[in-house]
């Protein structure tokens, strides 16, 4: 093959002519330092590898038309603003909606974007206290598991059989369950397979600790709240009052071992 492609040996006799350097598990330059020494000694020097097209986010859009009739804004707005509570609750579809696609989207959710070196596999197909401990194992600061209520449901199962019983945390005045002080929260958006089975993830989270953050765009035309706005579309021929609600939202993971997943968790399995 050498013989021939001349471009194959040009690009074996550049890489051979690179300066021999030392790398870490991961396979980027390792870098060089002296320590304990005595007296004058050259120190070595490093140059640290990073990343010469860094992976460029877009925000995500969730959207909806809000339509009010003009009768219900001029009539039925006491004692209650009938306008302000229908776009409260929309807003609060749209951040349901919101909230599925940071677990679930290909592009950005936790679920598709976990490393494949931070996901594990049950030991025995249920969750148990050996399964968290090991998510837990593999990264620094883990702040709280995300699981589904039944794969909750399913740990306190597999940790009672065991005489084990979960410490409880207080996390904004509730308290809620925890393994290693880490709080178990739920999340009814991580999804449940044909087969019962399901996922936990394990994140930690901080720009400042590199961890997982959600990304979004303030100071964005008629903003009602954080990267969500309301803009009027006016009045139609029927009367009806038009609101196009948007919300951006997007998340991002720093360094792989911000989240971990522990994948094909059984919940409906009980012991006897």
């Amino acid at each position: 093959m050498l013989a021939n492609s001349p471009g194959l040996q040009a690009h074996i006799q550049e890489f051979s002519s690179l300066p021999l350097q030392r790398q870490n598990e991961l396979g980027e330059a390792e870098i060089a330092m002296s320590s304990g020494h005595h007296g004058e000694v050259e120190l070595p020097g490093a140059f640290v590898d990073y990343e010469l097209k860094p992976r460029e986010y877009e925000l995500s859009i969730a959207q909806t038309v809000l339509r009010v009739h003009t009768r219900v804004a001029d009539l039925y707005n006491q004692p209650m603003n009938q306008i302000e509570q229908q776009l409260k609750l929309t807003v609060e579809a749209l951040r349901e909606r919101q909230e599925h696609e940071l677990i679930n989207n290909r592009e950005f959710g936790l679920l598709h974007n976990a490393a494949f070196d931070q996901r594990i596999q049950t030991h025995s197909g249920p969750p148990t206290p050996d399964d968290l401990d090991e998510l837990l194992s593999r990264r620094r600061d883990s702040e709280f598991f995300l699981a589904h209520p039944k794969a909750i449901a399913a740990i306190g199962r597999e940790f009672n059989s065991r005489g084990l019983y979960p410490d409880h945390v207080d996390v904004q005045g509730h308290k809620v369950p925890a393994w290693r002080g880490v709080p178990i929260l739920p999340c009814n958006k991580i999804p449940i397979s044909k087969e019962n089975t399901s996922s936990i993830l394990v994140l930690r989270t901080g720009e400042d600790n590199q961890g997982v953050i959600g990304l979004h765009q303030t100071g964005i035309p008629d903003e009602f709240q954080p990267s969500l706005s309301v803009r009027f579309m006016g009045i139609d021929e029927k009367a009806i009052i038009s609101y196009l609600v948007t919300a951006y939202y997007s998340a991002a993971i720093m360094v792989p071992d911000a989240l971990g997943v522990l994948e094909n968790v059984e919940i409906a399995h009980g012991r006897n």
